[in-house]
């Protein structure tokens, strides 16, 4: 979720495969690890009564995952890892909107294959990867697009504020995204999943064929996303402005 490095005077030293190939392994990733601590907390719950990994252990899993996979291929594509975010990036111009369909389809890839990855391993309690309002205490869909939206703005937001111009630094970005991310799923998970990324919800709903509510999580980041990127311009520092 940082800026693609700037091109190098030949296209072969950094050619878009490359990045390609890095944006299904960061999402093969974060599906595999975050998704894949959801299912296993329900097959555990299913077996003993008691969830070995917790809500608060899901959400840190995810954090957790993205920022690791920031720190390692953040150099290489940017570490994206969501549609919504590569959409961002080009509406703010920091990429190319020919590379966007070549990203989306990336990212998409990865998290497909770790889905039926869990499902292969898991079977039925891979189900609790799926993203959905959660009706039991009242969600709407339309309740859930919302939050999704309002989720994925906050994350977008941070992610202009510590992943580009100025502030952009080392460990600075992995942390500060990574953190979002745990604090918003461990918030917001129970009430719609708090997926903030729609090949996140894209790869479950494909792997178990349940796409009731997948709608809503590839509109409402999406929408969210590009909200941020409006956002950001208003309210980003001085220094950003000028540069």
């Amino acid at each position: 979720m940082i800026d693609v490095p700037p091109p190098r005077p030949f296209l072969w030293c950094d050619p878009l495969w490359r990045r390609s190939v890095a944006e299904v392994v960061g999402t093969f990733a974060l599906v595999a690890i975050g998704c894949g601590a959801a299912a296993v907390n329900a097959a555990t719950a299913e077996a003993t009564g008691i969830g070995a990994v917790t809500h608060p252990g899901v959400a840190i899993a995810f954090g957790v995952v993205v920022f690791c996979v920031i720190e390692t291929v953040g150099p290489i594509c940017g570490a994206h890892l969501n549609p919504a975010v590569t959409v961002a990036f080009a509406l703010s111009r920091r990429l190319a909107w020919r590379d966007v369909p070549v990203y989306v389809l990336a990212q998409c890839l990865g998290a497909t294959a770790a889905a039926f990855c869990l499902v292969a391993l898991l079977g039925e309690p891979a189900d609790a990867a799926v993203t959905r309002p959660n009706g039991a205490i009242g969600v709407t869909q339309i309740g859930a697009l919302l939050v999704e939206a309002g989720l994925t703005c906050g994350l977008m937001t941070t992610v202009f504020a510590v992943a580009t111009g100025p502030k952009e630094k080392g460990l600075l970005a992995g942390l500060s995204i990574g953190g979002v991310v745990a604090i918003e799923a461990m918030a917001f998970g129970p009430v719609c999943g708090a997926s903030m990324n729609p090949a996140r919800s894209l790869g479950p709903a494909v792997a178990t064929a349940d796409y009731g509510d997948l709608w809503l999580y590839l509109v409402g980041p999406t929408v969210g996303a590009a909200a941020a990127v409006p956002l950001y311009r208003l309210i980003r520092p001085t220094s950003v402005c000028d540069s």
